[in-house]
């Protein structure tokens, strides 16, 4: 088939495609969002804050050479870690998993305490300000727990043990050991 004849065959299947789709409204991109219990999270989310897990919350320190505590255990024999940066950083995990857990909880129950407000059509300005200040400073502080866990594994590394992390985690450039470097 040449190009004409092909642009002929675009143009008619548009041609009849036209009408159908004005007359169906676009598909949300929240479609089936309405039934989830809590509109704000997904199921993976919420599985994420009750677990503990950094839902990338933590990405300004692991991108710029501090290392997650959890990862650095996955590459404890990578890393060369000595015995004693070993527990160490054994110890950090069960600490972050439990702050975390709890500011994850605190987390779900505000943003259920928001979502009810429009559920229940009883929300105005004064209320929907005060609980999204809320749950925003919660997620702040789950945003921090993790990132001082961040800051406290890195104290834990050489500057060689923060580029090979970075070169493991497939980090380009590795900056993150020269950031140290000035700090250690």
């Amino acid at each position: 088939m040449n190009a004409h004849a092909r642009c002929a065959l675009v143009l008619a299947l548009l041609a009849l495609a036209g009408p159908a789709a004005a007359d169906s409204p676009p598909a949300s991109p929240y479609a089936g969002f309405e039934r989830r219990p809590i509109k704000a999270l997904s199921d993976d989310q919420l599985a994420d804050l009750r677990d503990g897990r950094g839902m990338m919350l933590s990405l300004p320190a692991e991108l710029n050479g501090y290392p997650g505590p959890r990862h650095m255990l996955d590459m404890a024999d990578a890393l060369h870690l000595s015995a004693e940066q070993r527990a160490a950083v054994a110890a950090l995990v069960p600490a972050m998993t439990a702050e975390a857990k709890a500011v994850g909880a605190r987390i779900i129950e505000g943003e259920a305490a928001l979502n009810r407000l429009f559920a229940h059509r009883g929300a105005d300005e004064v209320e929907v300000r005060q609980a999204a200040n809320e749950v925003a400073a919660r997620w702040g502080e789950l945003r921090f727990v993790h990132l001082k866990y961040h800051l406290r594994a890195a104290a834990l590394l050489s500057p060689d043990q923060i580029a090979r992390y970075d070169a493991l985690r497939g980090y380009a450039g590795g900056d993150g050991a020269t950031m140290h470097q000035h700090k250690h």
